[in-house]
C-alpha cells in the first residue's frame, strides 16, 4: 500500500460518487485501496456505509478493513446484503417505463428506456442482480399494476 495521494485523485472521486456505473464505483474503489490517504479512507468509508450495490458496499468495506478504518472510533461493520427493493418507490418507476413504451415492446426496449429515465435505479439493480438482471425484469414486468 502506498502511504500517498493518488496523482489521479479528482478522477477516482468523481467515478466513486457517479451513481450511474456501479462499474466505475468498483474500479474507482479497486485503484483507491492501493492508497493510504486521508482521501482514500473517506471516500472509501463512504461508499462502504452507503452504496446501494453491495458489490461496491462489499469490496469498499474490504479496502477499508484493511486500512483499519474507524467511524467514531468503531470499526466499520458490513452486514448482509440487502433484501427487498433498493431504490424507494421502483414499482412506479417500472410502471412509468412500461406507460412509456408500445404495446409489444422487448425486453430490451425496456431496459433502454428504464436506463434512460431512472439511470441510478437502473445502475442499482444492474450491479445487485447481475446475471439475473433479465430474469428478475421478466419477473416484475408482469407483475406491474395495469393501466388505467
Amino acid at each position: 500500500m502506498i502511504k500517498e495521494t493518488p496523482p489521479n485523485i479528482e478522477e477516482l472521486k468523481r467515478k466513486a460518487n457517479n451513481q450511474n456505473s456501479w462499474r466505475e464505483r468498483l474500479e474507482a474503489v479497486n485503484e483507491l485501496k492501493k492508497y493510504d490517504c486521508q482521501q482514500s479512507r473517506d471516500i472509501l468509508t463512504r461508499l462502504a456505509i452507503h452504496d446501494v450495490v453491495f458489490t461496491v458496499k462489499e469490496a469498499a468495506f474490504r479496502a477499508a478493513q484493511a486500512m483499519n478504518v474507524t467511524k467514531g472510533g468503531k470499526p466499520l461493520y458490513l452486514g448482509k446484503k440487502p433484501k427487498g427493493n433498493l431504490v424507494d418507490g421502483i414499482t412506479k418507476k417500472l410502471t412509468r417505463v412500461r406507460d412509456s413504451l408500445p404495446e409489444n415492446f422487448t425486453l430490451e426496449d425496456f431496459k433502454a428506456e428504464f436506463q434512460r429515465l431512472y439511470p441510478a435505479a437502473y445502475d442499482a439493480y444492474d450491479g445487485d442482480k447481475g446475471k439475473q438482471f433479465d430474469k428478475w425484469l421478466n419477473n416484475v414486468i408482469p407483475m406491474l399494476p395495469k393501466k388505467k
